[in-house]
């Protein structure tokens, strides 16, 4: 897959065949537009190339909203997509000119004059343009005159995943990692720096790798105690447990994402984790002294290592 930042310098695809979005989880809704878009290439002996935003657009549309969560960062869409078989990615900066744009001028000096599509596959519902007032009726109406054919994902085709980005980060907020990982068709994950904590794990047994996040706006699932599989690099995998809370029995200042890692003691500060969460074991809870919480987590470790098997 070719991946192109910005949309000055794009070469010439062959026989475009075009899809546009967000593309926020990669997820199973997603995989259909996306298998359409390289079976259509492969029919018309052309590219399959997917457009997508950066930043999000709705932190242009309503800037400081704290309910704006991504459920991948950018570089995660691209690991995710190169994996899909599309031929190019193009990453497009999502701006108020461009929301700004009459549906006509986002066909015309956008759509038509970078990517001079052969086809253009959208889903039923998708919307384009100032207030998203352009719609497939607006595609096909200009679609005579600049040579390029529409194919519409019907709602019956998406409907029958009922999967949507929405879905999924209402899943993770629960602390469903199961089910947002079936509609997400691949683990949820998130990856941050290891910074130095309180060492308080240390004085209890459990020695924790405090995760500073890559991006603030990735969506984190529920606070509580989860089973984890986590690594530095693709073949280094361990299994463990994480909090993700408050620590109410230790202080309850500051949220934060602490993994214990089983069978493991090295210095790992300043290395990138990328944890896999695999199932919720029980929420965050304040216990009446340091030794309940030991014997929990004792039992929690238990717990996970029998989740993990």
């Amino acid at each position: 897959m070719k991946v192109y930042s910005g949309i000055e310098k794009l070469p010439a695809f062959k026989n475009a065949v075009v899809t546009i979005g967000t593309f926020d989880g990669v997820h199973l809704a997603h995989r259909k537009l996306i298998s359409k878009i390289n079976e259509l290439a492969l029919e018309n002996e052309g590219e399959s190339v997917i457009v997508t935003f950066d930043p999000h657009p709705r932190k242009i549309l309503n800037p400081g909203d704290p309910r704006l969560k991504i459920l991948t960062t950018l570089d995660e869409k691209i690991s995710l997509l190169e994996k899909s078989g599309v031929h190019n990615l193009v990453i497009t900066e999502f701006s108020t000119a461009f929301s700004q744009m009459l549906p006509e001028e986002y066909i015309t000096d956008f759509l038509v004059k970078y990517f001079h599509p052969r086809i253009v596959v959208i889903g039923y519902n998708h919307r384009f343009g100032r207030n998203r007032s352009g719609d497939v009726e607006l595609l096909r109406k200009l679609s005579a005159s600049f040579h390029y054919e529409v194919e519409l994902i019907t709602k019956q085709t998406i409907e029958e995943v009922d999967i949507s980005s929405t879905l999924i980060r209402e899943a993770l907020m629960r602390g469903d990692i199961k089910s947002a990982n079936q509609m997400l068709g691949h683990p949820y994950r998130f990856s941050g720096k290891v910074v130095e904590g309180d060492k308080r794990g240390n004085m209890i047994g459990f020695p924790t790798a405090n995760i500073e996040l890559n991006e603030d706006d990735k969506i984190l699932p529920m606070d509580g105690v989860y089973a984890v599989r986590a690594w530095m690099n693709e073949s280094d995998i361990h299994s463990g447990m994480m909090n993700i809370g408050f620590r109410p029995t230790m202080d309850g200042l500051n949220h934060k994402i602490e993994v214990h890692l089983f069978n493991f003691n090295h210095n790992i500060y300043g290395e990138i984790l990328s944890v896999e969460p695999v199932v919720l074991l029980r929420r965050e809870q304040k216990f009446n002294s340091l030794e309940e919480l030991i014997q929990q987590l004792k039992r929690d470790k238990a717990a996970a290592l029998n989740a993990l098997i």
